[in-house]
């Protein structure tokens, strides 16, 4: 006769302290769990609204004497920024203590940009004074307190017009700047060492290619894009669209595609492969987009407006899927991921350098293995029923201003007339007569080479 006995090991099921968990047996066999999917369901609810409970994103006011214009991140040190204001005055902010570790004297004019060097030691700026000037960045002390102090500019480039933003190569000691026309530097020469002009009587943005180094792109006055290459002295592409681009970034981790901040309220993302039709439109803004920039990750990006408000997009995404305001927030001018992709930093006119959190609900600090493995669960929930009407509905709400509610609300009704005009339009025309642009090719008046 064969007997089975229960063999259990005491010192598995014994506790080492009162707090340690008791060790509990599960059977997932399908059929003893019949309303497994019910109590699923209850839990992802549960954890949507815990997300909207826990959504604090605001972490802190860093405070400038003047409206913010330009910031930059270290990118060799996670704690460190760059803001340069309106005043010519430059500071660099540990982040971590909330305080001013330089103050970069030598401008007179309004700050316009700055970029940090690859190496993260030394960091380049421009103004509207018609100069460039090359700085040294200290790092951090252990010593807390603080370590205010002034420093003097390494070096001074002097351009014959003024400058409107700057940003340096990602491998050599080359820097480009906009202006009347973007011009190449090199750290060993006062003069230029390339030049270039197509069509735009102002440039606006440079931005190089992060992944591709010696690609880069600017923005001009005369609504266009274009492309350069370094290797070939000489502009690549040029994309004219219907309104003011005010701002581009590129992709880390997809070396063709790079997203462009319109006047339009939207964003638009290219392929530089394919500029005949954006890849995709990101809209939600009510007002002027104001600058840009990309996640570590290339998953997503930051970019703030001119309606007040700080978004952040999925890469593919067509609307935002987080909003950002406070009361006193004026109109964002710059914004940067942390190096981390963790952290959103925001300047903006009054005077103030913002940081929130990427993901509004998250647990800052120290987190337990528990916790961990609970937040991924509730996240992974919210992934799987997302699709359902209740819990749809709490994921996507936003609290906005009433200005920024009031203003989409009058853009959908002029979108919806504009849509049901071009219906009766085409219905009251003869087949063929007229030709309707899908939206990612509507503003784009012509691409040239």
């Amino acid at each position: 006769m064969k007997v089975k006995v229960l063999n259990r090991n005491e010192e598995e099921f014994t506790r080492e302290r009162a707090q340690d968990l008791k060790k509990v047996h599960r059977n997932y066999e399908p059929a003893l769990h019949q309303f497994q999917r019910a109590h699923e369901y209850t839990r992802a609810l549960n954890a949507a609204k815990l997300q909207k409970v826990f959504a604090k994103p605001f972490i802190a006011a860093l405070t400038h004497s003047d409206g913010i214009t330009c910031l930059a991140r270290n990118p060799r040190i996670l704690n460190s920024l760059l803001a340069g204001s309106a005043d010519g005055d430059i500071r660099i902010w540990d982040i971590p203590v909330q305080r001013t570790l330089r103050r970069l004297k030598g401008h007179t004019g309004a700050v316009k940009g700055i970029s940090f060097a690859p190496d993260g030691e030394t960091c380049v700026s421009c103004s509207t004074d018609c100069s460039v000037r090359l700085w040294k960045v200290p790092f951090a002390p252990l010593e807390p307190g603080p370590v205010e102090a002034e420093e003097a500019p390494v070096f001074e480039f002097q351009g014959r017009n003024a400058f409107r933003a700057i940003d340096h190569h990602w491998r050599e000691h080359l820097f480009a700047t906009a202006g009347a026309a973007v011009e190449v530097w090199s750290h060993e020469r006062s003069e230029p060492v390339n030049t270039f002009t197509w069509g735009a009587d102002s440039v606006l943005s440079v931005k190089f290619n992060p992944a591709e180094s010696d690609v880069f792109a600017s923005t001009g006055g005369d609504r266009s894009i274009a492309l350069y290459d370094l290797r070939s002295a000489r502009p690549i592409r040029k994309l004219v669209m219907q309104t003011r681009t005010n701002a581009v970034a590129w992709n880390p981790m997809e070396a063709f595609n790079f997203t462009a901040a319109s006047e339009d309220c939207n964003l638009y993302t290219y392929d530089m492969r394919k500029l005949q039709a954006a890849a995709c439109v990101h809209k939600d803004f009510v007002s002027a987009v104001m600058d840009v920039d990309y996640s570590p990750t290339g998953r997503e990006f930051v970019a703030g407006g001119y309606d007040r408000s700080v978004r952040i997009f999925n890469f593919n995404a067509g609307h935002s899927r987080e909003v950002y305001h406070t009361k006193r927030m004026q109109r964002v001018f710059c914004v940067r991921f942390s190096g981390d992709g963790s952290y959103v930093f925001s300047g903006s006119d009054d005077m103030n350098v913002r940081v929130w959190k990427a993901d509004a609900s998250e647990q800052l600090g120290v987190t337990l293995p528990r916790e961990k493995h609970k937040a991924a669960y509730n996240k992974a929930l919210i992934n799987r029923y997302k699709h359902m009407p209740e819990v749809k509905r709490i994921v996507r709400h936003r609290h906005v201003p009433v200005a920024i509610h009031k203003a989409s609300k009058m853009r959908r009704i002029v979108q919806d007339s504009d849509k049901r005009k071009l219906q009766r339009r085409i219905q009251h025309s003869a087949p063929g007569a007229i030709t309707v642009k899908p939206e990612r090719k509507k503003k784009i008046v012509a691409e040239l080479e």
